[in-house]
């Protein structure tokens, strides 16, 4: 079945900017000693490395995100906020750190396991709407940071042929939450239309707290 294929590394191993949309349609799988959870992909960011200013690696290499540097076809996961864990893809050659932040997806197989790790969800186009909610879902931490998807066949995490979507379904937009220079890059990319897609929020700057004087 084609559908069922792996996408090759080759498929990782170009422009950030043209991997991200190729994205959309495509199945992530993830293997837990408790089952298997696949999900279809609805909502993508990509994020550029040096030239962008919103991305981890944009001031260069540092251990949180050296996994971005390659090579392509791994998961770079990060904690967040001291609570969430987020999940995306790396691109693009070895040295050229680049990587898409999966930020939306339809649970397709093992929707009892995402409820379990998402019993706050109302529905099921909640399981994984929003980056957080997703790594949630899937059972994702930082154990996967590196994790191959695309040629071991052990690997916890694998992403397949899938069914991508046609290019008149491809929306494009800011990305959420980035603020600075790097806002102005509209490089979140989503499929019209799917109750999955998690609203957009604009960069709001956290309040630092001020001394008593």
């Amino acid at each position: 079945m084609p559908h069922r294929t792996p996408l090759p590394r080759d498929f990782f191993d170009r422009p950030v900017l043209e991997v991200a949309p190729d994205l959309l349609g495509r199945t992530l799988v993830r293997t837990t000693t408790e089952g298997t959870i696949e999900l279809r992909l609805t909502e993508v960011e990509a994020y550029d490395g040096s030239r962008d200013p919103g991305s981890h690696a944009y001031r260069g290499r540092t251990a949180r995100n050296a996994t971005m540097f390659g090579p392509p076809g791994h998961a770079y996961v990060y904690f967040i906020y001291g609570m969430w864990f987020a999940m995306n893809l790396v691109c693009g050659p070895v040295e050229r750190a680049s990587a898409v932040l999966l930020r939306a997806g339809e649970i397709t197989g093992g929707v009892e396991l995402a409820r379990k790790r998402r019993p706050t969800a109302r529905k099921d186009t909640q399981l994984a709407q929003g980056p957080a909610r997703l790594a949630t879902a899937l059972d994702v931490d930082r154990a996967l940071n590196g994790a191959d998807i695309s040629t071991d066949p052990g690997s916890p995490l694998s992403v397949l042929e899938g069914e991508p979507v046609g290019r008149d379904l491809v929306r494009n937009g800011p990305r959420t939450g980035v603020g600075g220079e790097g806002a102005v890059h509209p490089w979140r990319f989503w499929i019209d239309g799917d109750p999955t897609v998690s609203p957009y929020r604009a960069h709001t700057p956290r309040r630092r707290s001020q001394k008593a004087t």
